[in-house]
């Protein structure tokens, strides 16, 4: 069973509060390592539904950006939303970064790339 997804940040508190108020998401627990001096929270859909993202903060890396995206490793997250124009929407108000702008993936899917505050990407998916 996939259990998780764990991605860096490079503030934690400010991840918590872009995953919890653009997707909804809920802590469920947050927690210290002390063996690799990191700080990490686990979040989930309300319901309890889908995977768990892990958000790790490492205090001690000091560099925090992403490759250009040809030559990333990881690609994506992505997430469901309901009406993906009042996403983008919500999330150009906040000076969100869209790569993408929303387009018909299929006859019943629209499709659209953003990135968190720390560049890593996100797919929005709006099912008809």
């Amino acid at each position: 069973m996939f259990v998780h997804t764990s991605i860096r940040t490079s503030n934690l508190e400010r991840s918590i509060d872009f995953y919890s108020r653009f997707f909804g998401l809920k802590v469920l627990r947050k927690m210290e390592i002390k063996q690799n001096n990191a700080e990490l929270a686990f979040l989930q859909d309300p319901k309890s539904e889908g995977c768990t993202l892990e958000l790790t903060y490492l205090h001690d890396q000091k560099k925090f950006t992403q490759p250009e995206y040809e030559e990333r490793l990881f690609d994506h997250l992505g997430f469901e939303v309901a009406d993906i124009n009042k996403t983008i929407a919500a999330l150009r108000k906040e000076n969100i970064t869209i790569t993408d702008e929303p387009f018909n993936l299929s006859s019943k899917t629209t499709i659209a790339f953003i990135e968190d505050p720390d560049g890593t990407l996100i797919e929005l998916i709006e099912r008809k």
